[in-house]
């Protein structure tokens, strides 16, 4: 089954969510106890993201700096695999334009096979932080839609440089990232939805929304994407408020506006622990809306937030 499958099968609304693989050295205890906390609300998957690798600077005898790239996150092929055995969860993987070459996509698409894992989310992924702009990889792609092209002569059973696959296994079903604010570097909302629309013809059976706390702007989205013709699943992302710095940081990292009913309750907070409370009970009456609205699951970004969604969960499901 894949998640559009498993989403509209399931009694009510589907709970789902994303975790981050482990800091490198760290173990993968922490994040199996996330989902031990979560499990309890039978989540139909569960999205593991990737991480490109970033320059470092160490500085070496007289002065001199050395510079060389790590990946501080690296895995995510080997935490999917560890979930789907140890839980028996359904799993996808993030697969990223970003920081990675259409060999080494190649390769990720060919392990993933190898362990039965058929579901991905695609995406272009983020600019490194040494640049002003994103930066396509040498030997890598600019844009989702091509990185979804390769899937998709993969699943033709033809690898990247044209030959044949022998034995090409079950094709892979994927989603995409959509922004109901838009991507911070779409011209205009119209634009963007024009790339989502172009992802959606080629084959992408759902898209997940970046984050957001408006769920008007969510609704607008959806109605504008269905006018285009776009009628794949618009899966909205939730993530909870937890902490006094996210009132700046969220608008800046994620580019999402804050209602101004939640920016005078986050600011009326001293605490950390009272802004949990406000972003727990801010995300219950988002989610029991749209919920009402019918949308067929609901996904969470986990970062910061665990116990937070469980108390959410408890409430709307």
């Amino acid at each position: 089954m894949n998640v559009t499958d498993l989403i509209y099968n399931n009694e009510g609304t589907a709970f789902s969510f994303e975790v981050l693989p482990p800091l490198k050295g760290t173990g993968i205890d922490k994040l199996f106890h996330t989902i031990d906390v979560l499990k309890e609300f039978n989540p139909r998957y569960i999205n593991i993201t990737t991480h490109r690798s970033e320059y470092v600077y160490k500085e070496m005898s007289e002065g001199m700096v050395q510079r060389s790239r790590i990946r501080r996150r690296p895995g995510t092929v080997a935490v999917a695999a560890a979930i789907q055995n140890k839980y028996d969860i359904h799993v996808v993987p993030h697969i990223l334009c970003s920081g990675f070459t259409h060999e080494d996509i190649e390769y990720m698409l060919l392990d993933l096979q190898f362990l039965g894992i058929s579901d991905l989310l695609v995406l272009r992924g983020d600019k490194a932080k040494e640049d002003n702009m994103y930066q396509p990889t040498p030997g890598g792609y600019s844009h989702a839609t091509e990185l979804i092209d390769q899937i998709n002569r993969f699943n033709a059973g033809f690898f990247n440089d044209g030959s044949t696959i022998k034995s090409p296994g079950i094709p892979f079903d994927f989603g995409v990232a959509c922004y109901p604010e838009k991507h911070e570097e779409a011209p205009n909302l119209e634009s963007d939805l024009q790339v989502l629309k172009m992802k959606a013809d080629a084959g992408a059976k759902y898209a997940v929304t970046q984050l957001f706390y408006d769920n008007e702007k969510y609704f607008s989205f959806v109605e504008k994407a269905r006018a285009m013709g776009i009628q794949i699943p618009i899966i909205p992302g939730i993530k909870p408020f937890a902490k006094l710095t996210q009132l700046t940081m969220v608008p800046k990292t994620f580019h999402c506006d804050l209602p101004q009913a939640l920016a005078q309750e986050v600011m009326k907070c001293k605490t950390d622990e009272e802004v949990k409370q406000v972003g727990i009970e801010w995300a219950v009456t988002q989610c029991r809306e749209l919920i009402a609205h019918g949308v067929p699951s609901i996904h969470f970004y986990t970062v910061s937030a665990v116990d937070s969604i469980r108390e959410i969960a408890k409430q709307i499901y």
